[in-house]
């Protein structure tokens, strides 16, 4: 009974947390589009692979969304976070340089969005010192990532692993960003970033706080299924990448898994791969999956994989284009992402100056 009422209660105090955080982000997205440029926006992805129709609706439209509003944007390419749970750094370069290409067909502008990466900005990093001394190892292990990643990895915890809220804590706050757009169950990430700047502003900037505590702006995008109905991963090698050819894209969905029933119906729970397929198209088309289903009736999984190959590839076709032309300038590409490093570099040197400075470090 007593493991019962401690179980409920830790429910509530996350439930409560999540209603006061979207309570949170209702008002300061209301205040960001009456003055966005009053608004800094940090965002970013780790260079593992490709970026995907899920990295698409779930943040990198968003993204473009908030630089077209006239938000401050800063995009980091978390490279060294690579090492977090691999042991491996091949294709790293590759992999970063295909990012800033998807950016920018996607929509993302180097002359609004600064472009960086984690390894050129060393005064960013170095932040790592002083606000690591702001968190107990116990806060560290209850973030949810790190406990996830300590249960699915079945080695050893990395000290990277175990600090990484804390590294995240760094990205958003060497740029002052004060919000930070998420899907909900990165929201602990944002809980320490604001606990951090509490507490550094409270123990050596009291006068003058040198940072601010970031809101999150919670995505209302669902989350998005690959196409074998699990979620949309690199590693479950069930997502339609947005740098796919269309011939690769049409393979990928043919082979996808579907059931044996005729009928189409949209049915998430049931029927997980069919209902997969239908929420891409619908999310390609902007449509409603169960008109989509309605529409195709008993014309049965065939004709429901053809419609989603046409509607993805409609889709994609404008991205495609564009990278295929940022791609012919490689050189161009490696400028855009040395300029943003500069800039990023320029950013965080001067807040560790304010930093050392607040713990009175500067001599």
């Amino acid at each position: 009974m007593e493991q019962e009422a401690q179980v409920t209660a830790a429910g509530n105090e996350i439930s409560a947390s999540f209603m006061a955080a979207q309570k949170r982000s209702d008002a300061t997205l209301e205040k960001l589009k009456a003055n966005p440029s009053s608004f800094t926006m940090l965002t970013g992805d780790r260079p593992t692979g490709r970026l995907h129709l899920g990295h698409y609706f779930g943040s990198i439209r968003e993204r473009v969304a908030m630089q077209n509003l006239g938000v401050n944007t800063n995009v980091i390419i978390a490279d060294y976070q690579v090492i977090t749970d691999r042991d491996t750094v091949e294709h790293v370069k590759d992999n970063v340089l295909n990012l800033v290409l998807d950016y920018m067909a996607a929509g993302i502008d180097p002359k609004k969005t600064m472009i960086f990466t984690h390894s050129a900005v060393p005064a960013e990093n170095q932040l790592m010192l002083p606000f690591l001394s702001l968190v107990t190892e116990a806060e560290l292990h209850r973030n949810p990532t790190v406990k996830a990643e300590m249960e699915a990895s079945g080695h050893a915890l990395t000290g990277l692993l175990l600090t990484y809220p804390v590294h995240q804590a760094c990205d958003i706050l060497f740029c002052k960003a004060n919000v930070v757009p998420i899907g909900k169950d990165n929201l602990p990430h944002i809980e320490i970033t604001r606990t951090i700047a509490r507490r550094f502003n409270e123990r050596y900037a009291k006068k003058n706080p040198v940072f601010p505590e970031p809101a999150a702006i919670l995505s209302d995008t669902p989350e998005i299924p690959g196409l074998d109905g699990r979620k949309m991963s690199k590693s479950y090698g069930n997502s339609i990448m947005l740098g796919a050819t269309a011939e690769e894209t049409a393979k990928l969905i043919k082979k996808s898994p579907t059931d044996s029933e005729r009928t189409i119906t949209f049915d998430p729970v049931a029927r997980p791969q069919v209902s997969a397929l239908l929420t891409t198209a619908g999310l390609v088309t902007g449509r409603d999956p169960k008109d989509i289903a309605q529409e195709i009736g008993d014309a049965g999984a065939g004709a429901l994989k053809a419609y989603v190959i046409e509607s993805v590839n409609n889709f994609l076709a404008p991205h495609r284009q564009r990278r295929e032309e940022l791609a012919k300038d490689m050189d161009s590409i490696r400028d855009i992402l040395h300029d943003g490093n500069a800039r990023a570099a320029e950013i965080a040197q001067e807040t560790l100056e304010q930093v050392r400075e607040a713990m009175n470090m500067k001599y």
